[in-house]
């Protein structure tokens, strides 16, 4: 079992199996990109699902694959494939954008796979559009309806981005009036790879709350696990529910059970903290198993209490890319 420094279990993994993308979201990363990693700077197919192995040995029951867009990898089925027959794995999902997806929603299906979360960030198809900088709103919402009517547990994420996007806030609820979907709303934060600074937010979760209480004031909240990073909701006679997750205000920073790697092998135990350690090369030395294990236990170790104590000590951490530090 991982303990950390402040006595949480940390028994959720977020593995990034790509930096790359085919959106070019704003909040995310310049128009023009990132400097993406070169191939032989990541990990392969049976490097990640060794490591998942050690994790999970370690007691990490829960991955989520993430990226950049896990499904640009054109081998990560093979790796789906293997973590869905680990012995102690209990909980796999995905998050994804929902482009790529459809040629491989049968085969989720049939491995269990049913937790998909997916990126889309305006219902109305102008913004959509503007926002990703693509045109791929009948893909995104044809494969969304598709994975809700046939049974994944989907749970779209919309990030609030003021002057943008906030005017489909409530638009985006129609969604859960008649599907059993989850809607949750993110404070932005500022991982866009330098395009744009901010020390405050306008659309914070409290005011999501209380824009959508203005047309739905008899909402009522719902239980959720203590170490779930959204507070989730229900409108009386809607199928679906909705949430906020307090990504910037940092609000379940106190119940954190997640460890992040990214495709580049970066240990990151904190969205605003730096990596504390790059474990790729270790992963490809002799005794591996027990190098990655040592260092892990040391990355947990040491851990920052809070976002904001991580991000007072790690000066510059927002000159990164969201796409680049595993979503």
């Amino acid at each position: 079992m991982l303990i950390d420094n402040h006595n949480r279990r940390i028994n959720y993994l977020r593995l990034a199996v790509t930096d790359r993308c085919n959106l070019r979201c704003n909040y995310c990363m310049p128009a023009e990109g990132i400097d993406f990693a070169s191939n032989d700077r990541l990990f392969t197919i049976d490097e990640l699902a060794r490591l998942s192995e050690i994790l999970v040995s370690q007691g990490i029951d829960k991955i989520r694959i993430t990226g950049g867009e896990p499904f640009v990898r054109k081998d990560l089925m093979v790796l789906l494939r293997r973590l869905s027959k680990m012995e102690g794995l209990n909980d796999i999902s995905v998050t994804t954008n929902a482009t790529i997806i459809g040629k491989y929603i049968d085969e989720l299906k049939e491995l269990g796979i049913l937790n998909i979360n997916v990126s889309m960030d305006a219902i109305n198809r102008g913004t959509f559009e503007k926002i990703t900088r693509r045109d791929q709103y009948d893909t995104v919402h044809n494969n969304i309806i598709r994975l809700i009517t046939e049974g994944f547990n989907v749970r779209i994420n919309f990030i609030a981005l003021q002057g943008q996007n906030t005017e489909d806030i409530l638009p985006m609820l129609e969604l859960i009036e008649h599907y059993d979907v989850s809607v949750r709303f993110l404070e932005e934060m500022p991982f866009n790879g330098g395009s744009k600074k901010f020390d405050s937010i306008a659309w914070d979760y409290k005011r999501i709350l209380a824009h959508i209480k203005e047309a739905h004031p008899d909402y009522y909240k719902l239980e959720s696990p203590k170490t779930s990073t959204s507070i989730n909701y229900r409108i009386p006679g809607f199928k679906g529910s909705f949430g906020v997750i307090p990504s910037f205000s940092r609000t379940f920073c106190g119940s954190c059970n997640r460890l992040r790697i990214s495709a580049t092998g970066d240990v990151i135990t904190c969205l605003y903290a730096q990596p504390s350690m790059n474990i790729r090369e270790i992963m490809r030395s002799e005794n591996s198993e027990e190098k990655v294990k040592e260092q892990i236990l040391k990355a947990i170790g040491s851990r920052a209490k809070t976002g904001f104590e991580a991000q007072e000590k790690y000066k510059g951490v927002f000159d990164n890319s969201m796409t680049s530090i595993g979503g």
